[in-house]
């Protein structure tokens, strides 16, 4: 098992874009079709919206997940995102430093929590707070899944979270880095990993896991998701469907899956 996570470890965000970009294109792109670029945590709340958008209007929005940072560099390098919907500021700021969005479109839509979280049918019982024993519950040699820290916005809130609570120097040698923070939810789901964080939505998303702990909100950053478009885009059909991201009906898909709605202007 530690040889496939370290497998995953050193090719997952290469195979994670070419997959998800592979599938985008899978299908042949027609004009009109809008193309978002989308945080991997964002996949249940956008289905359901550009299904709804779809048969509202006859539109077909086409979405590419993966973790922000993936997809930002993926911006950069001139992939044909009509809208960018990160899971933080920082890597929105990357591509705005880089005149890559339209700021007088971009705006701060959700928000989120993280959480810990375990197989559905483990015993584990945990209390998040100051140096808790997280290795008691790993064992010998069990793994914390968690999304990459360095460059994930999963992770990077994650490993904030853990160094709040300081715990993070015992923790980090057991940490299995994923791709995107769904990657992460899919170790703990499949019984990889003993224990995971993840967004509370990715929680609510997957019924083989189950919440064992909330980290308390002022031990990370806020989690914050702003939406914008991009300056490539080209594609008049885009404006709408960023509108429809905003609309009340698309609120009650986000809140649907445990995301909190801000829509503050950034």
């Amino acid at each position: 098992m530690h040889a496939i996570l370290h497998r995953c470890r050193l090719f997952g965000p290469l195979l994670a874009v070419a997959a998800g970009l592979l599938g985008l294109f899978a299908t042949p792109v027609l004009a009109g079709d809008v193309t978002v670029f989308a945080a991997a945590s964002l996949k249940n709340a956008l289905d359901e919206i550009a299904a709804d958008y779809r048969e509202e209007t006859g539109k077909r929005v086409l979405v590419s997940y993966a973790g922000s940072s993936a997809l930002a560099k993926q911006i950069e390098a001139g992939a044909p995102a009509d809208i960018f919907f990160s899971a933080d500021l920082a890597w929105m700021d990357y591509l705005g430093e880089r005149d890559l969005i339209r700021k007088d479109t971009r705006e701060t839509l959700l928000g989120n929590a993280i959480v810990l979280v375990a197989p559905a049918d483990s015993a584990a019982t945990l209390t998040v707070e100051p140096g808790m024993d997280l290795l008691a519950v790993l064992g010998a040699e069990g793994r914390i899944a968690m999304a990459n820290i360095e460059s994930v916005p999963a992770g990077k809130y994650g490993k904030a979270a853990v160094e709040s609570l300081g715990i993070w120097s015992a923790v980090a040698p057991r940490v299995v880095q994923a791709d995107n923070v769904r990657a992460a939810l899919a170790f703990v789901a499949a019984g990889e990993a003993p224990l995971g964080i993840v967004y509370r939505t990715d929680a609510n998303s997957e019924p083989r896991v189950k919440v064992v702990g909330a980290f308390p909100a002022d031990s990370h950053p806020p989690i914050i998701y702003p939406v914008a478009m991009t300056t490539w885009s080209q594609n008049p059909e885009a404006r709408a469907f960023f509108d429809y991201l905003r609309s009340d009906k698309a609120r009650l898909a986000y809140q649907k899956q445990g995301f909190t709605f801000v829509a503050a202007g950034s």
